[in-house]
């Protein structure tokens, strides 16, 4: 999984919160004290931090809240979809704190899944970033591709355009290549934690992006497909071509590199994925106050003439700048190679 991004800041400060107003949700596994940091602006991510992890820690968690909009707007953008609001703790995850114990949540959708623990990553917050969209874009995938190998390299290539590629560490392609190639583009394995499927669809999604087919079309189109869709399947929706040359015409794209397979993205798709526009905090800011407004409205019953002054209500700071408008349950686990979930599945 995993356009390298600094940790957005901006000048205003996440909103005002009453701290004493929100509890802390059931986590996947952590039982510690759950600090918590703030909401971000749109409303739609409350940050949450183990105190015991000091400044250090502390900083990672400020630093998520800050990006938290720019993720979730990018991740809207990929998915086509307006998501839904999450928690996220900031901790040791596996007793690490330099991200290596990756990044957990129950369930692919914003119901079952909405509480995301991620791993501390001192001094390199983009980490922290990365393994949240991990988790996040499983909550878009909305019950679809959950458990699954197609689903987890659809995940971590979120995770790699969201922060630019700052968990390269987790690499599965090169396994994936070292052990032979084994064929999942014509056949999808029931797991999520099989690096030869996970890495083959890497490579995979690498080379489709290569070849112009950007996030957007692809994270929807899989989510279309389901659980029982294949890379193969994936590859005639997109291009038109028939299903059955995906896998030939792959392995021959694969046996064409000069230094074989060293990454996870060996067709430099990320370069390609890059060039997408990016939303801005105030656009995701601004969607997050017509979400807000909306579902107020339509919770409370209002008539359709008080609803659309609400949502003018809610444009007009955007009309006032020039701003433009805009799964099976189981727990979910991201680790990089090497590094195996302890704690019993249900998955």
């Amino acid at each position: 999984m995993n356009h390298r991004i600094k940790t957005t800041r901006t000048s205003k400060p996440p909103v005002n919160i009453n701290r004493d107003a929100l509890t802390p949700p059931a986590w996947p596994s952590y039982q510690g004290t759950s600090q918590l940091v703030g909401t971000s602006p749109s409303a739609r991510v409350t940050v949450y931090v183990d105190p015991s992890l000091g400044n250090p820690g502390l900083q990672n968690a400020q630093d998520l809240l800050n990006d938290a909009d720019r993720v979730i707007a990018a991740n809207d953008g990929m998915f086509g979809t307006t998501g839904g609001p999450v928690n996220a703790i900031v901790f040791a995850l596996g007793g690490a704190t330099d991200g290596t114990g990756g990044a957990d949540h129950m369930g692919c959708d914003y119901a079952t899944g909405n509480a995301i623990e991620v791993d501390a990553s001192f001094g390199n917050s983009a980490r922290v970033s990365a393994l949240f969209e991990a988790e996040l874009s499983e909550c878009s995938m909305n019950g679809n591709l959950c458990g699954e190998s197609t689903g987890e390299a659809l995940s971590r290539w979120c995770a790699a355009v969201i922060g630019n590629n700052a968990l390269a560490d987790f690499a599965t392609a090169p396994i994936w290549f070292q052990d032979g190639m084994p064929d999942f583009v014509n056949q999808t394995e029931n797991t999520d934690q099989g690096a030869d499927s996970t890495g083959c669809g890497m490579a995979f999604i690498s080379w489709l992006l290569s070849l112009g087919h950007d996030l957007s079309h692809i994270a929807p189109a899989m989510v279309h497909l389901g659980d029982g869709g294949t890379f193969a399947q994936l590859y005639a929706n997109l291009t038109s071509d028939d299903a059955a040359n995906a896998w030939p015409n792959f392995k021959n794209a694969i046996n064409s590199l000069s230094n074989g397979v060293t990454n996870d993205d060996p067709f430099n798709g990320l370069g390609e994925a890059s060039q997408t526009p990016q939303v801005s905090p105030q656009t995701a800011a601004l969607v997050g106050r017509v979400v807000t407004s909306l579902v107020a409205d339509l919770a409370a019953g209002r008539e359709a003439d008080q609803v659309a002054a609400n949502l003018r209500a809610a444009l007009l700071p955007a009309m006032r700048l020039g701003l433009p408008a805009i799964c099976k349950p189981g727990s979910k686990r991201l680790s990089p190679p090497g590094k195996t979930d302890k704690r019993s599945k249900t998955a």
